[in-house]
């Protein structure tokens, strides 16, 4: 009867996230239209749900809930919100987006557009080891490239997450790597030795696809002159990223060039620039509110035990070391779909990993791999992750729209999946 309860109660813990999904897949797919139900008001609905089904007085459920939302990693990535905003649309304004997509379409072949862009995203993430940071320099650009060429800007904008997932998943300073390797005592080096050949054929596999893709585009015919002047802000933004300067300073710099060259060059006045900052954190406004929302709901599913009944489902059903790596990468796969933040969901993961890693004599640097990797993956392609989210803003699309062409994401799931089948790499199996 005890073990009903506690299994009753951990599955109720999970109804607003099951709410979410219900609401905004599930309603959009009944509808057949995905741009039909606004994410805001999926969320809405699943924090009321999050809200009634806690315990205590209203205001002690309010108090939680806000708990959640003031989380630091969720008011930090508001901060970057306001000023990707200020920045993107500031840069628009002065040229700079239009002179750096002209660029590009001078600089790469038409049948190397995809995959060139596929390259640029993996190697600025791998360098800066921020998935967000990568999106927010490269997302703009794609975009543009998706207008001139007529491209479907849902594919483009998904090239870049899919990239920027590439570093996310490997970069020597990302917080995903640096959370999986410390949980599980093990050297980063080591750990990209063996993840890398997890990975691996799944980009080489993506770049193929990319590269066949685009050899029907006609890009040199829409490429027009452009000043390298104002290419200078997102130049300027790309390089200080792989420099590897704190995301806030780079989108800084960003905004203080774009004023410099919008002002000397004449593009526009000074209360233009203005006007432009304020118009560009205005259209952020629904993805901050997105985001406190989904921070206050995931933190009620915390505290309602839905974390916990998720680690317990899997806990006790091991068998072998196949057995012990499907059930560390379906544990940080839930943990990731409940808390929609891939270093969280290893940092909770993480300890129960190593126990399960040490008991059934599993690699650390298998096991480190395979919590970073699917991590990774449930990142990529669920619509209220941070990167889905900044992405589908900067390209005025829905996150569902962009889902639907990340092949690298799916491609890592795959086989970060086969390798935990086929025993692969056997190295570290």
């Amino acid at each position: 009867m005890r073990n009903f309860k506690r299994h009753t109660k951990g599955l109720l813990s999970l109804l607003p996230l099951i709410a979410f999904l219900g609401v905004y897949l599930g309603g959009s797919i009944l509808l057949g239209d995905f741009y039909k139900i606004p994410i805001t008001v999926a969320f809405l609905v699943a924090s009321i749900v999050a809200l009634f089904m806690a315990k205590g007085a209203v205001n002690e459920r309010l108090y939680k809930f806000s708990q959640g939302a003031a989380d630091k990693n969720i008011l930090l990535m508001v901060w970057i919100f306001v000023m990707a905003g200020a920045f993107a649309q500031s840069a628009k304004a002065i040229g700079a987006v239009d002179a750096t997509v002209n660029l590009t379409l001078h600089v790469l072949p038409e049948s190397l557009l995809f995959v060139g862009i596929f390259i640029a995203a993996c190697f600025v993430s791998l360098s800066v080891g921020t998935s967000v940071g990568t999106i927010v320099a490269l997302v703009p650009i794609a975009a543009g490239v998706a207008e001139r060429t007529g491209s479907d800007p849902a594919l483009v904008t998904a090239i870049v997450v899919g990239g920027a997932l590439f570093g996310d998943n490997l970069s020597f300073i990302s917080d995903t790597t640096i959370a999986a390797t410390q949980t599980l005592g093990c050297k980063m080096s080591d750990k990209f030795k063996a993840n890398i050949l997890i990975v691996l054929p799944a980009a080489i596999i993506v770049s193929g696809i990319y590269f066949v893709m685009g050899m029907h585009l006609n890009a040199t015919s829409v490429a027009d002159d452009f000043s390298l002047v104002k290419v200078i802000p997102y130049l300027a933004v790309i390089i200080l990223s792989i420099v590897g300067l704190n995301v806030m300073i780079v989108l800084l710099t960003g905004i203080i060039l774009s004023a410099i060259v919008g002002l000397a060059t004449g593009t526009v006045d000074f209360w233009q620039f203005i006007a432009a900052m304020g118009d560009g954190i205005n259209g952020m406004g629904e993805l901050i509110i997105v985001t406190l929302l989904a921070g206050g709901m995931l933190q009620m599913i915390r505290v309602g035990g839905g974390i916990g009944y998720i680690i317990s489902l899997f806990e006790n059903r091991l068998s072998g070391k196949r057995g012990a790596e499907f059930v560390i990468a379906a544990l940080v796969s839930l943990c990731n779909l409940c808390t929609a933040n891939n270093t969280i969901a290893i940092i909770t993961v993480g300890p129960i990993a190593r126990d399960i890693a040490d008991k059934f004599r599993v690699d650390p640097r298998k096991a480190a791999s395979i919590l970073d990797t699917f991590s990774c993956f449930v990142q990529g392609i669920i619509p209220y992750g941070a990167q889905m989210l900044m992405a589908s803003s900067l390209a005025a699309l829905s996150p569902i729209a962009i889902i639907g062409h990340l092949y690298y994401p799916f491609l890592i799931g795959v086989f970060g999946t086969l390798a935990i089948l086929f025993r692969y790499p056997k190295r570290y199996s």
